[in-house]
């Protein structure tokens, strides 16, 4: 009975001390989280050690460009671990940097951030900083007042294709046949300070962009258009922001065979001459055979078999492939790009050619179209 007791005691004397502990510690808890929720009025008496003024922004944008701010931070305490940035308030602009990029001196932090101005009315974010150290002692934020901006909208012909840049480049281009009416135009370009996303013309039957590499400063587009045959040049404009005007981009349509970046093959075997060519080769064998049976040798026979073989060649139909029933049909041999249609059923098309993972297929309503290699029945 006594043991039982004494352990009673034990037991008891233990669930006290665990609850002084968790009492101890819930207290120093709360005091912390009172130490870190300061009252306004504590707030505005901690020491300002931030100083942030504007190095550069525009007095005027226009809409649709991409610009840049910088600001300059000076901070009063010489061992912190960062700065960082809080941005609210802007109107009408689109910022396109998570993070500043940073240029240091001795002094100065200098930020930089890009923004895209989406709206004829805009004004810069307002721009809170906030100074971190090691020990997480706290500081009083500073904030830098956005100011607003002078936008201008431009004024384009039809053919503004919608983009605003430094520098907008053509690196290739090729014209093919789409259907009766129409060609199609893909041409791939680069441009700086653009936002290539952006790129539309307003004139054309059809157009995409098949593949965007997007960046603030340096961008890549390959897009295609598909434009009337009786266009002999296809142009449209942009604004170069450096020279301050519409600045002209020409392609001249020329129909040919030749292969252009990564779109290799795209055009239609054209057999709109075939006729012709047959009937003239028909014609060398017949005046061959004439000739075997003026002059009797049969050397002669090569001016017939030649053409016969040339007539054999061009006389045999195109092969026949078998697509899947839920293929997609692409308009260009490209991953990822535009899809104009997908088969209903299990589809025999004939074929007219090949590329990297791509098989060329003519379509019933005779335009052209690309299908994956694995979408082959075969496969």
């Amino acid at each position: 009975m006594k043991f039982f007791i004494i352990w009673l005691l034990f037991l008891s004397n233990i669930f006290a001390n665990e609850l002084d502990n968790n009492t101890s510690f819930n207290d120093e808890n709360s005091s912390q989280i009172e130490k870190n929720q300061l009252t306004q009025e504590e707030l505005d008496k901690l020491p300002k050690v931030l100083y942030l003024s504007y190095k550069n922004y525009p007095k005027r944008v226009l809409k649709g460009e991409i610009f840049t701010v910088t600001i300059k931070t000076l901070s009063t305490v010489k061992d912190f671990t960062d700065v960082t940035y809080e941005l609210s308030n802007s109107q009408g602009l689109k910022l396109l940097s998570e993070y500043p990029s940073r240029d240091m001196d001795a002094r100065y932090y200098y930020e930089t951030f890009y923004f895209l101005v989406t709206s004829r009315v805009a004004r810069l974010p307002d721009i809170e900083a906030t100074l971190l150290n090691y020990n997480e002692d706290q500081f009083k934020k500073t904030t830098l007042i956005g100011e607003k901006l002078n936008v201008v909208t431009l004024n384009p012909k039809k053919d503004f294709a919608n983009i605003i840049a430094d520098n907008f480049e053509l690196q290739e281009y090729k014209t093919t046949s789409y259907d009766q009416n129409n060609n199609i135009v893909v041409f791939t370009a680069t441009a700086t300070n653009c936002d290539i996303a952006a790129f539309k013309f307003s004139n054309v039957v059809k157009q995409g962009a098949e593949s965007i590499i997007e960046s603030y400063y340096d961008s890549k587009i390959t897009y295609y258009a598909v434009i009337d045959k009786e266009i002999k040049t296809f142009s449209f404009s942009y604004f170069n922001l450096k020279l301050n005007r519409f600045i002209n981009v020409d392609i001249p349509i020329i129909v040919s065979d030749d292969s252009v970046t990564t779109q290799s093959d795209l055009k239609p075997k054209d057999q709109s001459h075939e006729l012709l060519k047959m009937q003239i080769a028909a014609g060398v064998a017949f005046v061959g055979f004439i000739v075997i049976l003026w002059r009797r040798k049969y050397i002669y026979l090569i001016f017939i078999l030649i053409p016969l073989a040339y007539i054999a060649y061009i006389g045999v139909p195109s092969k026949e492939v078998c697509i899947k029933e839920g293929s997609d049909i692409h308009l260009l041999p490209v991953h990822n790009g535009t899809i104009f249609e997908t088969t209903p059923s299990v589809y025999h098309l004939q074929k007219e050619g090949e590329a990297k993972d791509f098989t060329k297929v003519k379509l019933k309503n005779e335009k052209i179209g690309w299908v994956k290699n694995e979408d082959i029945c075969s496969n």
